[in-house]
């Protein structure tokens, strides 16, 4: 496969199918292309698309960003997920003010120095901040890269993602590898999808390996699947004399790390007398497991658990514009307010 003539295809179908209005595409900054690729990982481009404006809107560079509170990130991050992503761009950001003076590195090399960025994010970051000849491989260009040179098995393995490196790198054309890099992101998202994809409307379909051997629907092969384990949690609604809720802040790392919830009877049960069931069990589904919250009305034994460290007394309002998981969120909006 020559590189030019695949590029120039690809590239051909982008200036006019391509989409050229995304909001960290005007301008193309370093800073927005980092957030927007950060935020972009595991969640799709309408949803990322308004928690991207209201990010830029208050955080608008890098200073702002390394500047703010864990509170005022997490409220923005709020309903996207993954919240290690947030807590590194954080980090990040902290790093590049303080060892590079706000200026963002230009290599790959660099950039992958810095928390939450891996190889495919700093190919992106390079080709289209800088204009780098750089390599992507996101999901999205997975998907076109093993369905074109017919590379088989899941890209999760080390053998076969080593092989869609070389694909990727071994494609790369000599000049506009910001349009290129959106390009191959574009043909992934909108025509080579998961399940029956546009081969008609493809600009390389002519070569592609997976459609000239009936394979689109197995290449690539998805994740082996595993049972999901599901686990039940009560979430307290404890409130004071104010009607004020009782809060806490999670640990720092783990699931939903960093943000304001309410406390689980499973850490608390010392500390509550009574219980009463408020609604339905709300279901929550993680990456590796699915959680069942049920929302309940508490009595305090006593003041202990109010009074440790990390929990705090909020009024609904101010608890609302907090960074809270979205299921606990809804909980409190549906009980609380």
């Amino acid at each position: 496969m020559h590189a030019e003539h695949w590029a120039a295809r690809v590239l051909a179908w982008f200036d006019v199918n391509g989409r050229h209005d995304l909001p960290w595409q005007n301008p193309r900054s370093p800073y927005r292309v980092w957030v927007s690729e950060i935020m972009l990982q595991q969640t799709t481009v309408s949803a990322v698309m308004p928690y991207f404006q209201a990010f830029m809107a208050r955080l608008p560079d890098v200073q702002a960003l390394a500047r703010c509170d864990q509170d005022e990130l997490m409220s923005l991050w709020s309903g996207l997920g993954y919240y290690a992503r947030a807590r590194n761009l954080h980090r990040a950001a902290r790093m590049l003010v303080d060892d590079f003076d706000g200026v963002f590195p230009q290599d790959v090399e660099t950039l992958q120095q810095l928390p939450g960025i891996g190889r495919s994010t700093a190919g992106a970051i390079a080709a289209q901040a800088f204009g780098q000849r750089a390599a992507i491989l996101d999901g999205n260009v997975k998907r076109v890269l093993a369905r074109h040179a017919g590379v088989e098995g899941w890209p999760g393995q080390s053998a076969v993602l080593k092989r869609l490196w070389a694909v990727a790198e071994a494609r790369l054309p000599d000049t506009r590898q910001a349009d290129y890099a959106q390009a191959m992101m574009d043909l992934g998202a909108t025509l080579c999808v998961r399940r029956n994809p546009g081969c008609a409307e493809c600009p390389v379909d002519a070569d592609c390996q997976a459609r000239a051997q009936g394979k689109t629907a197995t290449i690539p092969a998805p994740k082996p699947r595993k049972a999901r384990p599901v686990r039940e949690e009560k979430f307290l609604i404890v409130r004071d004399a104010q009607d004020r809720i009782l809060l806490q802040r999670r640990p720092p790392s783990g699931i939903w790390g960093g943000l304001w919830s309410l406390p689980e009877y499973s850490d608390h049960a010392d500390d509550v007398s009574q219980l009463s069931s408020l609604g339905p069990a709300l279901r929550h589904e993680f990456s590796h497991f699915s959680l069942w919250l049920e929302p309940v009305s508490a009595q305090l034994a006593s003041n202990r658990l109010a009074e440790r460290d990390g929990h705090d007394w909020h009024t609904v309002e101010a608890a609302l514009s907090l960074g809270l998981p979205q299921p606990v969120r809804r909980l409190i909006e549906t009980y609380c307010a």
